[in-house]
């Protein structure tokens, strides 16, 4: 069978065996990946990954199970243990699928990967590395190429297919001289092409010269309360931080800080938050949302007010609201109009961060973490990296408190990014 036949074939068995609505999605991977591990090329390999993903509704019960063998025996072993799955679990009448839309075909090049550049471009990262930051080492290295091809249909005629590839670099590094040791770092871009060597994508040049920096760090004296400047590389994490409150479980257990707050301000009118899983300024996408929908790009914060939640259809049907666009991701935020060193020259007391490790804030909002590979900033100037430092606040206050937005941002493929100074967080040093 082909992989339309697999489809059509597993969706049949299930409605055969007593599914009254199903959802079938196959997805094919094809990675070819090149690994550093201390400073050599250590493997090169393919791997194939093949998933297969049933779902089957019935009187609003809900049951799903993945495969990767997919012969017919094993699909009908398996969409008999989903009818019973579902018929053993409990109502829910926001369990459904995705209403039919126009069959379509989505495609995003390359579609297959460049491997003598692949290899070209490693060794050309490697030698700079060496070259330009000689007390920096490389630990590891994965490189690799990933095609994907999706098939998603489902009893309400649902067909869509994508098929999409992109390249991912992510270097893990470390400095040392003598018995010193800089704190471990990391960086990730993805691309859909090999145009650009390494050394000249997103931060990773700069982050890497900052590492035998980091050998030397200094204790910050005391606790304070300061502004924080948090860089591009930082950012996901309190992007993530704000974004999980307008997901399902939080809207749906009212638990979410931002429940009250669609159409509402939230964060300061200089912060505007897209995302953009279709357009071609970030190269990593996704065209259709898991429960079935065609994506589109969305505002998710314009001018501070808090445009939309991120509901897929369960947590619509389950609380009344509308169903996102998109399933978030693929995140871009706004230039503002401060260069870095303008915004670096006006911080009277603060740290930049540019590495985070805490734990997701509390359903206050309340955060707490400590300041890794980060830089201690005084009367206008950066004067040491620091050791590790917490940093704490409260996630609703912090957002309404932003300083400034850098005119630069850092776009990795996953994301876009400036550099954003928050307000009044609390610094705690020894």
């Amino acid at each position: 069978m082909n992989n339309k036949e697999i489809l059509i074939y597993a969706q049949n068995t299930l409605l055969k065996v007593g599914a009254q609505k199903t959802k079938c999605i196959l997805t094919k991977k094809e990675k070819n990946e090149l690994n550093v591990a201390s400073g050599e090329i250590s493997l090169f390999r393919t791997t194939f990954d093949t998933n297969l993903s049933l779902t089957a509704i019935i009187d609003n019960k809900q049951g799903s199970i993945s495969l990767n063998k997919l012969d017919k025996e094993n699909i009908d072993d398996t969409a008999k243990q989903v009818v019973e799955m579902a018929v053993s679990s409990k109502p829910d009448e926001a369990n459904d699928i995705a209403e039919k839309q126009p069959t379509k075909e989505f495609y995003k090049e390359p579609f297959n990967p460049d491997l003598d550049k692949m290899y070209e471009r490693l060794v050309e990262f490697m030698d700079f590395a060496k070259k330009k930051h000689p007390k920096t080492i490389i630990e590891e290295i994965n490189f690799d190429f990933t095609s994907t091809n999706r098939y998603f249909i489902n009893s309400n005629g649902v067909d869509f297919t994508i098929t999409e590839g992109i390249y991912c670099f992510v270097v893990m590094f470390t400095s040392k001289d003598g018995k010193k040791t800089s704190s471990f770092n990391y960086v990730a871009h993805v691309t859909k092409d090999l145009d650009t060597p390494f050394s000249e994508c997103g931060n990773i040049v700069k982050l890497l010269g900052e590492s035998s920096e980091q050998l030397n760090t200094q204790q910050v004296s005391g606790k304070f309360v300061g502004d924080v400047i948090v860089t591009p590389e930082c950012m996901d994490d309190f992007v993530g931080f704000i974004t999980r409150y307008l997901y399902d479980y939080p809207i749906i257990t009212k638990t979410s800080v931002f429940l009250e707050k669609l159409g509402k301000q939230i964060a300061s009118k200089s912060f505007n938050l897209h995302s953009k899983p279709v357009s071609d300024d970030i190269a990593e996408s996704y065209f259709v949302t898991s429960d079935g929908y065609e994506t589109q790009d969305s505002t998710v914060i314009e001018n501070g007010v808090l445009k939309t939640f991120l509901l897929g259809l369960y947590g619509a049907k389950k609380t009344g609201k509308e169903r996102a666009v998109n399933q978030g991701g693929c995140w871009e935020i706004d230039s503002g109009d401060k260069t870095l060193d303008e915004i670096i020259k006006s911080t009277k007391k603060g740290i930049i961060l540019k590495r985070f490790s805490g734990g997701n804030p509390s359903d206050n909002g309340d955060f707490s973490g400590v300041a890794k590979n980060s830089y201690y900033v005084e009367d206008g100037k950066i004067k040491f990296p620091i050791s590790e430092t917490m940093v704490s606040g409260n996630l609703v206050e912090m957002m309404m408190n932003i300083k400034q937005i850098s005119k630069e941002r850092i776009n990795s493929g996953y994301h876009n990014y400036p550099w954003i100074k928050f307000e009044g967080l609390t610094i705690s040093g020894k």
